[in-house]
């Protein structure tokens, strides 16, 4: 599907699917049970199979160390960035991408300068680091971001990478603490990502004009 002017048409169909997509990796069904499971991203991810002579155990064991201990933790991290990289080529194929971009550009442009094709993978580093860094990847691979984009984009999902999932799932010990509502330490949280963001976008706009002479 294309316009006159060669571009791919973003249809209704982009949009729900953007929108689809949007809702499985926000979270929101987490805790769902029957159908809605299928809109949740970590449910259809999933969890390994424990040992069933030693309870609470998996396939990866405790007590490794090494190249091997780390190959056996990639193992366990390929399921969730494939599961993701296929959700976002079937999102793409409907256009999905070209809809985010078309709604989350008027914002991402001026406040990160990046577009905002990038929306659906930054929402998808909120639950998970690898997720997120693989969709980036695709990303920069297609040509849909340059390398300085990338590199800021990068900075904003380093800073308390997975948000989400760290904050409501570790942090929430600390709940009990605080004399604030909750939702004001992770609203600095996005503030400081934000931050950093344009830091790392100061930084590579400084260093072009350097290079370039001005």
């Amino acid at each position: 599907m294309e316009n006159i002017k060669g571009e791919p048409k973003v249809t209704w169909v982009s949009y729900l699917a953007l929108f689809i997509v949007v809702i499985m990796f926000s979270g929101v069904f987490a805790n769902s049970g029957g159908i809605w499971k299928a809109l949740d991203f970590s449910q259809l991810n999933g969890q390994f199979g424990k040992i069933p002579f030693e309870k609470g155990f998996n396939f990866k064991g405790i007590g490794g160390s090494g190249a091997r201990d780390g190959f056996m933790m990639a193992i366990t991290l390929t399921p969730a960035v494939i599961l993701a990289l296929g959700i976002v080529s079937v999102c793409e194929g409907f256009g999905g991408l070209l809809a985010a971009n078309r709604l989350m550009s008027p914002l991402f442009r001026p406040l990160l300068g990046i577009p905002g094709i990038c929306g659906l993978a930054f929402i998808a580093s909120l639950q998970s680091t690898d997720t997120g860094a693989g969709m980036t990847k695709e990303l920069f691979d297609n040509d849909f971001i340059t390398d300085e984009e990338r590199s800021i984009f990068c900075q904003l999902q380093l800073s308390a990478g997975a948000t989400i999932t760290n904050y409501f799932g570790s942090g929430a010990a600390f709940f009990p603490f605080l004399a604030v509502p909750i939702g004001i330490p992770l609203l600095l949280v996005f503030v400081m990502k934000i931050f950093g963001a344009n830091v790392m976008r100061f930084v590579i706009h400084w260093d072009l004009k350097r290079l370039a002479g001005i």
